[in-house]
C-alpha cells in the first residue's frame, strides 16, 4: 500500500467514524407570544456562529414562502442554504400563544459562541429581524429570555 493510499483510508475511516464519535444534545426552545392584536406570527429560528455568520435553521413557522423577505436577517444570512427549509417548516403562531422547537444540537455548539435568534414578523405590523438573540450556554438554559416586539419569553431547556 502507498502513502496515498493510507492517507485515503485512514481520512476514510476518521469520516465515517466521526459521527459516532460526536455527541449532540436534544435542545427545547419554547417561544411565548404577546398578545399584540394582529394576525399569526411568522417566526424564523436559527442559529448563528460567533463571528454573527449564519449556522442553520432551526424552525420556520409561516407557511408561506413570499413573506419570508419579512423575516429580514434571517432571510438575509441563509439565502446561500438552499436546505435551509428542508423539514423545518409549520404553521405560524398566533398572539398569545407559544412554539416549541426540538433540535439536535452537537455539544461543540453549547459555550462556543453560538447565538439562538428569532426574526419575527405580522402581516399588517412592523417586522422584527432579530427580535431575540440568545447566546447558547449552559448559563443560559432555562433561563426566560424577553423580545423586542411580539415575543414575551423564550426558554431553552439542555437534555
Amino acid at each position: 500500500m502507498n502513502q496515498k493510499s493510507v492517507l485515503t483510508a485512514l481520512i476514510t475511516a476518521a469520516v465515517l467514524a466521526s459521527p459516532a464519535l460526536a455527541q449532540s444534545r436534544e435542545v427545547n426552545i419554547t417561544t411565548q407570544l404577546k398578545n399584540y392584536g394582529g394576525d399569526g406570527a411568522y417566526l424564523a429560528v436559527y442559529l448563528t456562529d460567533a463571528q454573527g455568520a449564519y449556522a442553520g435553521t432551526l424552525w420556520v413557522a409561516g407557511g408561506k414562502a413570499k413573506y419570508y423577505k419579512h423575516l429580514a436577517d434571517w432571510n438575509r444570512l441563509s439565502a446561500g442554504d438552499a436546505k435551509r427549509l428542508a423539514g423545518v417548516t409549520g404553521a405560524s403562531v398566533g398572539a398569545g400563544r407559544k412554539l416549541t422547537v426540538t433540535a439536535d444540537l452537537a455539544d461543540a455548539l453549547i459555550d462556543a459562541g453560538y447565538e439562538i435568534r428569532v426574526d419575527a414578523a405580522v402581516e399588517d405590523m412592523r417586522d422584527s429581524p432579530s427580535e431575540l438573540r440568545v447566546p447558547l450556554t449552559t448559563d443560559n438554559a432555562g433561563k426566560s429570555q424577553t423580545g423586542k416586539a411580539y415575543i414575551q419569553s423564550l426558554t431553552y431547556q439542555l437534555k
